[in-house]
């Protein structure tokens, strides 16, 4: 099903345009597949390297960020299905750095795949700052994705942090909290239990080869120095940053987000997805049931969204949309596929913080046939309770640098300030709340204990434990 017309093409353009003047970004490409990988759309915009009017191409290496997810997720997948592993197993088994000690129930690898491991938000431990201790450094002799002493070194720092955390979001497998260190673990098993001696080695054998993805890896050097990789823009203190450093805020441990491909490899990704496993050549790289097992939904991220293991599932119509996106420094990413339409999608982007998963949204209802503007939820007019706004009120501060207070305000609302900026919050439910972005809604939901007390709010993806209780919780 491909429902392009040159009016709704225009449309999509002129919204690319749009969010490249409103968002500052460089370079976005964009392209649409079907399950026998032939391209159907492809366009791009801006330069992979605004300075110097460098285009962007098919070949073109991006960030992928957190688009990483769904790859090891696959992974481990593929091991499952190869007897190597079972989803239900505890970490502890294969991750001898992580002991479960201050958890009461296992916390079993099917809690990470679905981050409901129980973790808060934590500081990220990085590749470059790691190395520089450890006194190693990168190379094209000696790349850090494949050094044992390096790997190790990961495993023990954020395992070690994991297992030495005493307070929780909830049991394992309770609720959603967005978990990037869960990731790095997961592909640290794919490394120590695969029998392919790294993380970097065994996507290359069974993914990466298999799909003909030439062009893509979780190296960091490798793509700083190649000619046709995007130039990274993201905006630090008011200034931005111009450069290829692909090592800049990554994680030490490469499950989460190390991922660099380009429009073209991810539209071969695509189409393995909507062939349920098999590469467009036919060539089969895991079972039909592994890849639904993917896809069911199993967490919510947020009303009509849900998250199953390293892919993210809603409703559009009565057609089912399977997602990943992903941020970083430099990066903003969106992969999505149909099962209905049959038709994938890509949205590439070299500038961090570009909502390019509006982007994909408006292609997706072009091909489904949609209205290409979306119709919002109209909520009901709205008052907190009085306990409601009492216990919502406080501080509430995640380890990633993120945060924002609620504070009570005569007329009965909540007025919230995230990251220093007043955002309009409304309450839409018992418990729950909403800030209307220009291209998405944010819902805010209280976290509440067995006694019915406020000890954290999920706002966004992740849940952000309270730091200063209310005059009525403390």
């Amino acid at each position: 099903m491909n429902q392009i017309t040159p009016e709704n093409r225009k449309a999509l353009e002129a919204l690319v345009a749009q969010i490249m003047e409103e968002s500052e970004a460089r370079g976005i490409a964009v392209g649409f597949t079907d399950a026998s990988g032939a391209i159907l759309y492809e366009n791009y915009f801006g330069y992979r390297d605004a300075e110097n009017k460098l285009p962007i191409d098919r070949d073109t290496i991006f960030g992928m960020a957190s688009v990483s997810k769904s790859f090891t997720a696959l992974a481990i997948m593929q091991m499952q299905a190869d007897g190597l592993l079972s989803l239900d197993d505890p970490i502890k088994d294969y991750i001898p750095e992580f002991t479960n000690q201050n958890q009461k129930e296992p916390v079993r690898i099917w809690h990470l795949l679905c981050h409901s491991g129980g973790y808060f938000p934590l500081p990220r431990i990085v590749v470059d700052k790691t190395a520089k201790e450890m006194g190693i450094a990168d190379s094209l002799e000696s790349p850090l994705i494949y050094r044992e002493d390096f790997a190790d070194e990961g495993i023990r720092r954020v395992a070690g942090r994991l297992d030495n955390q005493t307070a929780f979001v909830g049991r394992p497998g309770q609720r959603l909290s967005y978990c990037n260190d869960g990731y790095g673990l997961l592909s640290d098993i794919v490394r120590r239990h695969s029998g392919c001696g790294s993380f970097a080695a065994y996507l290359e054998k069974r993914i990466l080869g298999p799909l003909g993805m030439k062009r893509s890896n979780i190296d960091f050097l490798r793509n700083t120095l190649d000619n046709n990789a995007a130039v990274l823009y993201s905006k630090e203190d008011g200034l931005w940053r111009c450069d290829r450093d692909y090592e800049n805020n990554a994680f030490v441990l490469h499950g989460g987000g190390a991922l660099k491909s380009t429009l073209g490899d991810m539209l071969h990704y695509a189409a393995m997805y909507l062939n349920e496993g098999a590469a467009a050549d036919g060539t089969r790289i895991i079972d039909r049931y592994s890849i639904q097992e993917m896809c069911k939904p199993r967490q919510v991220m947020k009303p009509g969204i849900y998250y199953g293991y390293g892919l993210e599932t809603r409703q559009l119509g009565d057609m089912t949309v399977i997602e990943h996106g992903g941020s970083l420094p430099g990066v903003s990413s969106n992969f999505s596929f149909c099962p209905q339409t049959g038709i994938g999608i890509v949205v590439l982007c070299n500038t961090m913080d570009v909502p390019v998963y509006a982007i994909a949204e408006t292609a997706m209802r072009i091909c489904c046939g949609f209205p290409l503007e979306e119709e919002r939820i109209a909520h009901q007019p709205r008052q907190w309770t009085s306990e409601e706004a009492g216990q919502l009120a406080g501080s509430y501060q995640s380890g990633e640098g993120d945060a924002f207070t609620l504070t009570p305000e005569s007329d009965g609302s909540l007025s919230m300030v995230c990251n220093g900026k007043k955002e309009e919050l409304q309450s839409i439910y018992p418990w729950q709340g909403m800030v209307r972005k220009k291209y998405t809604d944010v819902y805010l939901t209280a976290v509440r204990d067995e006694e019915g007390n406020v000890f954290a709010a999920q706002y966004g993806s992740r849940v952000f434990p309270k730091t200063i209780l209310s005059s009525k919780t403390r």
